[in-house]
């Protein structure tokens, strides 16, 4: 059985999204992570995040993310990754993952912490391809 993640998109504000994503494997919660994206502005390529909806995510390497995954099938997009970052700055349409919130920068804005470390039990539990299917609450 392939494995399956739910993001559940659950505060959007002025700058960003909010959300948790949970990793499930033959019916077990292996993995739960924060997440932050863009606000909704209709898909707009660099400044929204993409449309709820299911997607296959594979794992890729580049020299600005190390290993990371990309979703495919994204209608108007294109690279739009599951990758490393902590501010809303540090994306123009993917996902960013951490293991909470903290307002950083002090800018009024939570932020998600230890990203790399997410990336890294990301990377440990889930498979070169993952379904991934993301909810507006």
């Amino acid at each position: 059985m392939m494995m399956i993640a739910t993001l559940s998109r659950l505060k959007e504000e002025e700058r960003q999204t909010l959300g948790e994503v949970v990793f499930i494997n033959d019916g077990e919660v292996v993995l739960s992570l924060k997440t932050l994206e863009l606000p909704d502005r209709g898909n707009a390529r660099s400044i929204s995040r993409i449309n709820a909806g299911k997607y296959l995510c594979k794992r890729r390497t580049s020299k600005k993310y190390g290993e990371h995954y990309i979703l495919l099938g994204v209608e108007g997009r294109d690279y739009i990754l599951i990758h490393f970052g902590n501010f809303y700055r540090d994306t123009r349409g993917c996902i960013l993952l951490g293991t909470g919130f903290k307002d950083i920068d002090k800018d009024g804005y939570r932020d998600v912490i230890n990203s790399k470390n997410a990336m890294k039990q990301l990377l440990e539990v889930a498979p070169v391809e993952f379904e991934l299917m993301i909810i507006d609450q």
